[in-house]
């Protein structure tokens, strides 16, 4: 168990837990010359079950609540310290509602140096404790009137913290390992070290990690759990890494820094939350504020997006939010994190993470604000069903495991849920969502039929900004194939179309194709442009233009560059004369080419040109070799 003191500067932390311990605390030379806490100090100490209870020394100075907020979180128990002369003051407040934005839901308070005050006194102080906790999480919680120099009482509350230490439950370790450092320094013939409290899963000497934004890659030496030396740690610990890795020193490694399991890392600096303005709050906060944000170890500086509401959030009030950070922050869903106000004088809320990879566009429309709803209300299982219903693109597992520090191996997908094949990798679908994106693209290619019946269908890329531009290009390139593969879709080259849709000539287009082919053969490897086409038969540019676009759609005819047109037979022709070629000199060459062809050397950089782009060759400096899997090729290699 890890325990972690909160309270007022002056109300006696580090004395009381020098009592409960016999350990004096981690204290620096300013510290002890002040005689007052500053920074973090640790203790660790066996309150008689055999087991090292560690104990978090966090600073009550005002000026130091950044310091405080570094320890306070992942701790599993806070021991509120009030004192009996003082009673509760400004600091105590303010811990104790940063203990409640964290999720802290297992609390003791101790009423220290009751030893200067009289009975009526620590009565009145119990009473003022009693209030100050009975409208929030910890109401109830017991009070133990101490004293650190006498001794009085301290045997009562070593005792309820052990019996809380026997009742705690110990963390799953089931996620990827990540560690809040909140302290680095050097150890004489070790190396590096970093300290902090382990958050999830469970790491071992030997094991590679990633540290801080990023991603050093660090291997683990050695390891120390709760202060004593482990083979292995785990989530709930108090956790010293000896690390090794590539030039690597302290001065690398700062407090706020993460150190975790490569498959987590993916800093980003929009965050998705679930907000609470304290109630102590004297005004409204607005959208746009400027904010410190603590998450962990970490203090940013960013902005509150507001997404609900009018663009405020009254004084003790909830509403989803987005923080745009100044810096990158590393998150998961379920972290608890407290905000600031810009100048860092006092704490004005806080709030739960939702989605630690926040859209910068379209953050306020309906279907984000329903898949945030859902994250705020449930667990993994409960929210993913909604998540994958409004996701047009899916979900891919690793964002997933990412989001939730969740590894795979552990989910248990509902039967509604598909997984499709992409070329970027697998994609989570909501079966019904998959199936309105098929029934979407079908009625949208029968759209484009009706509005252009001159037009076989169009290529890919066109069909995707014609009928579904949200979709990520794999996972439209995904989509079209199981409706291809389903016969629902065809494809004549690379138009696409219905089954049965096909475009079909005029009678008038018929007349003028009779004359114009007759010219397009005849001129084999060098045919007339459009002008002189229409010229020799007399026919307007445009029309014969118009003609030679939609024969090219066809399929009849190949557009080598813009108004210089060739039969199919053509191009069929001319590959086999390249695959020849390549056969006998083992490479292509245009010199090469424009022999074979008795044409001039521009028009056989045209051609070649064309091949390069429809995928036949590839270029090699001036030097083409056929594609290995060019379908062309292998159908004219086929045919003959």
């Amino acid at each position: 168990m890890i325990v972690g003191t909160a309270g007022h500067i002056d109300h006696g932390k580090t004395s009381l837990i020098r009592a409960l311990t016999g350990v004096e605390g981690d204290r620096r030379r300013e510290e002890k010359e002040r005689g007052i806490t500053i920074d973090l100090g640790y203790v660790y100490s066996d309150l008689g079950n055999g087991e090292l209870t560690g104990f978090i020394d966090v600073p009550g100075h005002e000026r130091f609540v950044h310091n405080m907020l570094a320890g306070a979180s992942g701790i599993d128990l806070v021991l509120l310290v009030v004192a009996a002369d003082d009673g509760v003051m400004p600091q105590t407040r303010e811990h104790l509602a940063i203990v409640e934005l964290l999720g802290i839901r297992r609390a003791m308070v101790a009423m220290t140096k009751t030893d200067r005050v009289e009975a009526a006194r620590v009565n009145a102080v119990r009473e003022e404790i009693d209030a100050l906790l009975a409208d929030g999480p910890l109401a109830g919680a017991p009070v133990f009137p101490v004293s650190s120099q006498t001794g009085v009482g301290i045997e009562a509350l070593r005792a309820a913290l052990l019996d809380q230490a026997e009742q705690a439950l110990a963390r799953s370790d089931q996620g990827y390992f990540r560690l809040a450092v909140d302290r680095v320094f050097s150890v004489s013939g070790a190396g590096v070290v970093v300290t902090g409290t382990a958050f999830d899963g469970r790491v071992a000497v030997g094991d590679e990690l990633l540290l801080g934004t990023l991603g050093r890659r660090v291997r683990v030496r050695g390891l120390h759990a709760q202060n004593r030396e482990a083979q292995i740690a785990h989530a709930g610990q108090r956790v010293a890494v000896n690390l090794a890795g590539e030039r690597l020193n302290v001065e690398q490694i700062r407090r706020g820094d993460w150190l975790l399991d490569e498959a987590l890392h993916a800093p980003s600096t929009r965050v998705d939350i679930d907000l609470h303005l304290l109630g102590s709050e004297g005004k409204a906060l607005a959208h746009w504020t400027p904010v410190h944000v603590h998450l962990g170890a970490q203090n940013l500086t960013g902005r509150v997006a507001l997404l609900e509401d009018e663009g405020v959030l009254t004084p003790g009030g909830r509403t989803l939010a987005q923080l745009v950070l100044n810096s990158p922050l590393q998150a998961a869903h379920g972290d608890h994190l407290v905000l600031r106000d810009q100048s860092a004088q006092r704490t004005i809320g806080g709030g739960r993470v939702l989605d630690p990879f926040g859209p910068a566009r379209n953050r306020r429309t309906p279907t984000r604000l329903a898949q945030l709803e859902a994250l705020r209300q449930g667990s993994f299982e409960d929210a993913l069903p909604e998540l994958l219903k409004q996701a047009d693109n899916g979900v891919a597992p690793a964002v997933l495991e990412r989001q939730f520090n969740r590894p795979r191996a552990r989910w248990q997908l509902p039967e509604h849920v598909m997984e499709v094949a992409t070329r970027q990798g697998i994609r989570l679908f909501d079966a019904t969502r998959w199936q309105h994106l098929q029934s979407t693209l079908l009625e949208r290619l029968g759209t484009f039929h009706v509005e252009q019946p001159d037009e076989l269908g169009p290529d890919r890329d066109r069909l995707r900004r014609f009928a579904l531009p949200q979709l990520d290009r794999p996972v439209f390139i995904a989509l079209l194939e199981s409706l291809m593969a389903s016969s629902q879709i065809e494809a004549s080259g690379p138009w696409l179309h219905l089954p049965g849709h096909r475009v079909r000539l005029t009678e008038a287009e018929e007349a003028l194709k009779e004359k114009l082919w007759p010219l397009l053969e005849a001129g084999r490897f060098d045919p007339p442009w459009v002008r002189d086409l229409a010229r020799e038969i007399g026919e307007d540019e445009a029309g014969v233009r118009h003609l030679l676009r939609k024969l090219a759609r066809l399929g009849q005819l190949q557009q080598i560059v813009k108004d210089l047109f060739y039969p199919e037979n053509t191009i069929n022709h001319l590959v086999r004369l390249t695959l020849r070629l390549e056969r006998e000199e083992g490479i292509i060459r245009a010199a090469a080419f424009r022999d074979g062809l008795g044409i001039g050397r521009k028009r056989t950089i045209q051609i070649l040109e064309f091949f390069d782009r429809i995928g036949l060759t590839r270029r090699m400096g001036d030097e083409r070799k056929i594609r290995p899997d060019s379908a062309l090729a292998a159908q004219v290699e086929q045919a003959s």
